[in-house]
């Protein structure tokens, strides 16, 4: 697939159409930009309802009432291991994306699709719980703590901004083994919260199955994920739509 393939997701009924956009791996920055241009344009009254799904490269982004008390490091020493630090418009506190963590960019209009914030990020939660669900993980949400959880180990993430009615941020899902990265911070504020993801839950599932052959398997590829994940969000908030079904994704241009 592509880096730059597009999809179609549609509800059919009150035709909410979110177009689907795979974009890879990708610089924080420019995928902010992107972002930002994307949510002047449906201020606007322009353009569409997006999902933005990639990979970024290793990057903190910190909310924008994030305490740095969550910070284990200086940003120098951050800077040194190769990630980047970044202050962002979103809810929430820090939290690290990077190579083999999925991250997708919901640009909704709320206003107008009669969508409310708590429905948006219900919908976000019920997008990560699925996609877990699809290869096998149990997850679910967590009182007082946003987000999605396998137990008390925390395997996705949740942070939102909203616009003039329209919502951009979204949600990031550790699909990959390598989650060193969140021993360097506390993870959304969680000081000794344990990471997790979804390749590490099924090498405990192996284990404790005795499927000792199933152990480190290939990860899921995060663009597998991606649009997994996608197709989980429209059903979530196609269900607070009267009427709304869901479509299967289809070929359209970006």
């Amino acid at each position: 697939m592509g880096s730059r393939e597009g999809y179609a997701l549609g509800m059919e009924s009150l035709a909410l159409q979110i177009g689907y956009r795979w974009l890879g791996r990708v610089g924080y920055d420019e995928a902010h930009a992107l972002q930002r241009r994307a949510v002047d344009e449906r201020v606007g009254g322009r353009g569409a309802d997006l999902f933005l799904a990639l990979e970024h490269e290793p990057v903190l982004t910190l909310g924008k009432n994030a305490t740095l008390a969550h910070l284990h490091l200086t940003e120098a020493e951050y800077a040194a291991r190769g990630i980047a630090l970044r202050r962002v418009e979103r809810g929430g506190e820090v939290t690290y994306h990077g190579p083999g963590h999925l991250v997708a960019y919901p640009i909704i209009d709320l206003r107008t699709a009669g969508i409310t914030l708590r429905q948006h990020i219900c919908a976000l939660e019920d997008a990560l719980i699925a996609a877990c669900a699809h290869y096998g993980v149990a997850a679910g949400r967590r009182d007082g703590a946003p987000g999605c959880w396998v137990d008390e180990r925390k395997i996705g993430a949740v942070g939102v901004r909203v616009e003039r009615g329209v919502a951009w941020h979204g949600l990031a899902l550790n699909v990959g083994r390598d989650l060193e990265a969140f021993s360097l911070i506390n993870p959304c504020g969680h000081a000794g919260v344990v990471s997790t993801s979804i390749a590490l839950e099924r090498d405990w599932a192996a284990v404790a199955a005795d499927d000792r052959a199933a152990v480190g398997r290939d990860a899921p590829s995060v663009a597998e994920v991606a649009e997994v994940t996608a197709r989980a969000y429209a059903a979530a908030i196609g269900a607070y739509l009267d009427g709304a079904t869901i479509n299967a994704m289809s070929e359209a241009g970006a």
